[in-house]
């Protein structure tokens, strides 16, 4: 089985014009900051888009198949809520400065958990850039007294971005994706999100955006590391490991020649998510879809193996 669901499209203050065509979806709307490929977040579940589960949410999905959608321990470790959530953003303004709180805190606060996350760098504008980490050590009276002078930015580690370019966003690490950023985003299924700073900009009614300066201040790792990019080489038609945590493995695959990748001994889902090309995927039950860029695909635990060929680059996920 392959299932493939209909994304939901998010317009933003930010959301810029790539999405819609990248995916080469049909409609009118303007200013797409966000799709929603794969997503189990309560009020914005991803749907089913074709198959015997056409019409099911994501979430419905899973209390169907359960271990056989998830597998065993992540089924055990997570129940009828689907572990993570697959976007492609497109920013045509800054973001704000933000952070993510661990899964400790975003309790303290009422919510069911926190965030860490991750981002592939897709083709951008020139002169992208983003934010992610301390460039400096700071304590936190000096974080709030940095966020009251509008220089908070000053003590961020700044990143000109190109394609290909991977970070890792554990939670507590303060970032934000700049203007003419586009990135694939793979984070835990959750929406929690401590806005620290927001160039004191206005929404459509011309009210000031909420800040979270207090419980930002207690999501804050104020750690500094030398270098906040993921380095990794490239190799043609092979699997590279990117990124591994607790909460997802990712590797990245560029194809020009068949490959089967093998999954019989993963007791886990794996979704697929391709960032370039074109390529066509059979599964060991003889289901094929394609799979070109800007589409996602979800691979049950009971998937023994894919075939996939094409030229063909993508992002392969599971927890």
């Amino acid at each position: 089985m392959i299932l493939k669901f209909t994304p939901i499209l998010k317009t933003t203050l930010w959301g810029g014009e790539k999405i819609v065509p990248w995916k080469a979806l049909d409609t009118q709307l303007k200013h797409v900051g966000e799709s929603w490929e794969i997503s189990g977040v309560e009020g914005s579940e991803t749907v089913v888009s074709e198959g015997d589960y056409k019409g099911k949410k994501l979430n419905e999905l899973v209390a169907i198949m359960q271990e056989k959608l998830l597998g065993k321990d992540n089924y055990r470790r997570y129940g009828n809520e689907f572990p993570l959530l697959i976007k492609f953003i497109d920013a045509q303004d800054d973001l704000s400065i933000q952070v993510h709180p661990d899964d400790e805190t975003a309790r303290r606060f009422g919510k069911p958990r926190g965030k860490t996350e991750m981002w592939y760098v897709l083709p951008s504008a020139p002169g992208a850039f983003l934010y992610n980490g301390l460039r400096q050590k700071i304590t936190p009276e000096e974080y709030k007294k940095l966020v009251d002078d509008d220089t908070i930015c000053d003590a961020l580690a700044r990143y000109e971005v190109s394609e290909g370019d991977t970070f890792f966003i554990p939670a507590g690490r303060i970032h934000s994706i700049g203007k003419g950023c586009f990135v694939t985003e793979i984070q835990q299924t959750s929406d929690v999100t401590f806005r620290i700073y927001d160039y004191k900009r206005r929404d459509r009614n011309g009210q000031l955006r909420q800040l979270h300066t207090e419980e930002a201040a207690l999501s804050v790792d104020y750690h500094v590391l030398p270098d906040y990019r993921i380095p990794y080489t490239p190799v043609k038609n092979e699997g590279v490991e990117i990124i591994t945590c607790p909460h997802f493995t990712t590797a990245l695959y560029d194809l020009d020649e068949p490959m089967i990748l093998d999954y019989s001994d993963l007791d886990s889902f794996v979704v697929l998510i391709a960032v370039k090309g074109e390529g066509t995927v059979t599964d060991d039950e003889g289901n094929t879809t394609p799979l070109n860029a800007g589409q996602t695909i979800l691979l049950p635990a009971t998937t023994g193996s894919v075939r996939i060929e094409g030229n063909i680059r993508f992002l392969e996920t599971y927890v």
